[in-house]
């Protein structure tokens, strides 16, 4: 596998609402919105909540655990900065909160329903909130 670090791919683009996730991430972690209205977990960062449009999102650490929903194997990338990690693997993982987000799944073949666990990543110079199968 390609060292990932090496790539030269374009990074997120943060802005003020996205930055605690970013920032997060640079650390190792994972935090994802929770209503303080309906209670519901939410994932990817918004300004109101998609289940009740409540404006009470703060932010909290997720336990990085997961469960792999469906994936793909990407063998052309869409940016050139991709190809020397091709082929690779990104799939919808169901965090243990409840919402569902779009990640790279690390290591073995992956396999619908299997347990993943965070496993940070540094991707051309930032690290990115990838997932990995689950030990054990």
């Amino acid at each position: 596998m390609t060292d990932l670090s090496t790539l030269k791919v374009p990074g997120p683009t943060v802005i003020a609402l996205t930055a605690p996730f970013w920032e997060a991430a640079a650390e190792g972690r994972l935090v994802i919105q929770r209503c303080g209205a309906c209670g519901d977990a939410v994932f990817y960062p918004r300004e109101i909540c998609p289940h009740c449009w409540a404006d009470a999102l703060s932010w909290e650490e997720a336990s990085g655990a997961g469960r792999l929903k469906t994936f793909s194997t990407i063998w052309k990338p869409g940016h050139p900065g991709w190809i020397p990690a091709a082929p690779y693997v990104v799939g919808l993982v169901e965090l243990a909160e409840g919402p569902t987000m779009l990640s790279h799944i690390l290591g073995k073949a992956p396999e619908i329903g299997m347990d993943l666990t965070l496993a940070p990543t540094n991707t051309g110079g930032r690290v990115l909130p990838c997932f990995r199968p689950k030990r054990g």
